[in-house]
């Protein structure tokens, strides 16, 4: 329950669980659960019980701290509402519009605070927050294919395409299902050289779990071929060298 001020210590813990998962370069999950990732849609729903996350100081850690201006934004648009509920969360709302490290934050924030948080400024914002996701999705999309075109063309070299293909997808906050469909297809594609698969392995613990079940399980499914075989029989060595816990999970 919140207090006067606006707040609650589940809130406040939340918070600074999101900071360490920043600090640990990890993604922000549902609370309570390990395979639902939060994307910027999840914190734009407001049909979505966010649990303690709908706390004004988790969002206010993700608007002014997430890496990814999407995420911010979106966790911006949800706390907006809020600032105009006690002088602490005004301040709050005004102090993230100082400090996130994205602009689009600064001035969305700004621009409802200005305003006194004014139903029409708030619903200015989240409209502005929505465009933005999908233009920024759009672009993170035309990248990834700009990307895998570069490789196949020779262009780029394979280490630099499976950086940047990590660095796009994480970026773009990419929903489980997508983000499986196109690393399987990598896996599985006759077209990209098999040093190009061993690399994507070698970055296989950045996706989440779930993810990593599917694409494992996709694998082991597909249709024999001396790529494929190679590819299952890496996977089976990574899932037997698992930590316990982990290799659970596999079974």
């Amino acid at each position: 329950m919140a207090n006067a001020l606006g707040i609650t210590q589940d809130g406040l813990r939340t918070a600074l669980k999101i900071k360490d998962d920043y600090r640990k370069k990890q993604p922000i999950l549902m609370p309570g659960e390990d395979d639902r990732l939060v994307v910027p849609e999840t914190l734009m729903n407001h049909n979505i019980d966010l649990l303690t996350l709908e706390d004004p100081m988790p969002l206010a850690m993700v608007a002014a701290r997430d890496p990814e201006a999407p995420m911010a934004l979106a966790a911006a648009a949800r706390l907006c509402p809020l600032g105009g509920k006690t002088k602490l969360l005004g301040g709050v709302v005004e102090i993230i519009g100082e400090t996130s490290k994205h602009e689009a934050v600064r001035e969305c924030l700004d621009f409802v605070h200005d305003r006194h948080f004014e139903p029409s400024a708030i619903v200015e914002i989240r409209r502005h927050a929505s465009k933005f996701i999908v233009r920024s999705r759009q672009q993170y999309t035309s990248a990834l294919r700009e990307n895998l075109k570069s490789l196949l063309d020779g262009a780029i070299a394979p280490r630099q395409f499976v950086r940047e293909f990590f660095e796009l997808t994480e970026a773009g906050n990419m929903r489980h299902d997508i983000r499986k469909k196109l690393v399987l297809s990598l896996l599985l594609s006759p077209t990209v050289r098999p040093s190009v698969k061993f690399m994507m392995l070698e970055n296989f613990q950045r996706l989440a779990r779930p993810v990593q079940l599917a694409i494992i399980s996709g694998v082991l499914r597909a249709e024999p071929s001396r790529h494929t075989e190679i590819i299952k029989e890496e996977l089976r060595y990574m899932v037997v060298h698992k930590p316990r816990e982990d290799r659970d999970d596999f079974h």
